[in-house]
């Protein structure tokens, strides 16, 4: 049940909705106050009476029932407390019917979202940076999809520049094509690390020569450059798999490349499009932006021209109701450059374009460079963190069966929580010692905290499972239904933030909520009045923090 809608209904106030009154009402800090509240203070002036006599005014109007147990004014708020067994029994009656599809809905039944995110570069493996792109778009793609919206993952491929002129240039000089099909994009990285280093300016001449053929079409540098993309794609797909990541669309820069005339066609016939410098631009500095650069001087594309290109197609193949992009906050001038260009051009669709931003990830040791070879591959993270969770499983559970599947789904959920706990604008110094903690706020504790309510389940079975007609709730209890019932609005709350650390924070609520609950109160040796109760509530614990930990795209081992 919705509590705030639930709430919201039962109050009156002139010119106010019911859906503004369920977005005004919170969760007091303090649970002697009740369990949810509504500030008064807003009112005021709508009423023209003080907060002290709105809330008073209510609380005489509202009368308890079956789910509202107490209504009372305090200091200009409107407090409710919910009566416990009732909040009880439909909570644990809802998770029970709904299961895996506990905390969804079809709120977004019938509307599209865009999410552009990861968007690996051709030709150069995954290092750690590429990670929360990767696992903040993945999450909000569970998320979305959990709410009912038709979501649609699109991998906007770097696979346009003069890199790939480099590229093959270096082959050409020094490369072995078994060497390379056997070393994959790791002999390839090695070629485009070695350009960078010894080419000379007859090399890089022709680095550029090369690029211009595989613009103007040329067969052999087109297989050359599809034959790299072939390999990216099949090494960036293992990495995508152990991440649980999947997307709809690879199209990249270069599939841009003959959609962009009609765009700049446009500029210029709405006037938008100025010589600057033989450069076109558009002219941003009445909003505050330098100009949004269209063509270069000698008439080449950039960044913002097949974006505005690939924004075109999208809302005309996919009509989205929102466009998301993962990308980080360093492109936050180039997003509102290429947004306000889309309003000037007059696409009221321009206002469903969102910028999602977040912070950088790096390991203690600092910066990156790829070409210069300084780079921390994802996959070398994400391997050291399997082998030290399976290091870890075989010192405190030897005989345990399956390590190394085990130890997988706490590895990669270990690198997916790191990323994914603290709010997204955040930048994330990644400590391995850290995201593989048992204790404090990790995925493996909220991993460890499942295997712990199915191990208690295991050895209930055939116990009944049920709640008692004179259901008295201990405060440990009360705190983990309450929790289980606002579930479903965390992830709302994660989709309209486009924060999935809110459901990160929620599981590790949860499973804190639990442990304290598993140790200070009895469960397989409590009374018979109360052990079914508490066993659903074990249940309902293990089923809910599944469908969290799946939502960012972590497994849960069955034992630890």
């Amino acid at each position: 049940m919705d509590y705030k809608k639930y709430i919201a209904e039962k109050i009156k106030i002139e010119g106010v909705s019911a859906e503004e009154i369920a977005g005004a009402i919170a969760v007091p800090p303090n649970s002697d106050m009740g369990d949810y509240a509504l500030p008064c203070f807003k009112f005021a002036k709508i009423l023209r009476q003080s907060p002290v006599a709105i809330a008073q005014k209510l609380a005489a109007e509202i009368q308890p029932d079956g789910v509202i147990a107490e209504v009372n004014a305090l200091n200009g708020y409107l407090n409710f407390a919910i009566d416990k067994a009732g909040l009880a029994r439909q909570t644990l009656a809802d998770i029970e019917r709904a299961g895996a599809q506990y905390g969804s809905s079809q709120i977004g039944a019938g509307k599209t979202v865009c999410i552009d995110y990861s968007s690996v570069n051709v030709a150069k493996p995954f290092h750690i940076g590429h990670l929360s792109t990767t696992v903040i778009g993945s999450a909000l793609y569970k998320i979305y999809s959990f709410l009912g919206y038709n979501v649609v993952g699109i991998n906007h491929l770097g696979d346009y520049g003069t890199q790939f002129g480099k590229l093959i240039c270096a082959y050409k000089h020094w490369g072995d094509r078994d060497e390379v099909e056997k070393g994959g994009i790791h002999a390839i990285n090695e070629l485009y690390v070695r350009f960078n280093s010894e080419a000379t300016e007859q090399m890089q001449a022709e680095a550029r020569e090369y690029f211009r053929l595989i613009e103007n079409g040329d067969r052999e540098a087109n297989e050359l450059f599809a034959w790299f993309k072939s390999l990216t794609l099949a090494y960036v797909d293992k990495i995508y798999k152990r991440l649980n990541v999947k997307f709809d669309s690879y199209n990249g820069e270069s599939f841009y490349l003959d959609k962009m005339q009609p765009v700049i066609d446009e500029l210029k016939e709405k006037g938008l499009l100025k010589v600057s410098e033989g450069a076109s631009v558009v002219d941003l500095e009445p909003y505050g932006m330098p100009p949004c650069l269209i063509l270069r001087s000698d008439g080449a594309s950039l960044y913002a021209t097949r974006d505005l290109a690939a924004a075109y197609y999208r809302k005309s193949t996919y009509g989205f109701d929102k466009c998301l992009y993962v990308v980080a906050y360093q492109q936050n001038l180039h997003f509102k450059q290429i947004f306000k260009v889309l309003e000037l051009l007059g696409k009221d669709w321009a206002k469903d374009m969102v910028h999602v931003a977040y912070g950088m990830v790096s390991l203690e040791d600092g910066a990156m460079s790829t070409r210069n070879g300084r780079v921390v591959w994802l996959e070398d993270v994400i391997e050291k963190c399997v082998e030290k969770a399976y290091a870890v499983i075989e010192d405190k559970n030897p005989n345990l069966e399956n390590k190394r599947e085990i130890a997988e789904k706490v590895g990669v959920g270990s690198v997916i929580f790191g990323a994914l706990y603290n709010n997204k604008i955040k930048d994330i110094v990644f400590s391995y010692d850290k995201v593989l903690s048992f204790e404090g706020e990790t995925g493996v504790y909220c991993q460890y905290t499942c295997a712990r309510a199915n191990s208690v389940l295991q050895k209930a079975k055939g116990m009944e499972c049920a709640v008692s007609e004179n259901l008295q709730l201990a405060p440990q209890e009360y705190e983990i239904i309450k929790t289980l019932s606002a579930f479903p609005e965390a992830v709302k709350d994660a989709a309209e933030k486009y924060e999935p650390s809110t459901i990160a924070r929620y599981a590790v609520d949860l499973a804190q909520k639990f442990n304290k609950f598993y140790f200070e109160c009895k469960i397989l040796t409590a009374e018979d009045g109360c052990k079914g109760f508490r066993l659903q509530l074990t249940k309902a614990t293990l089923q809910t923090m599944q469908n969290a930990l799946a939502l960012l795209g972590i497994g849960v081992p069955e034992k630890m």
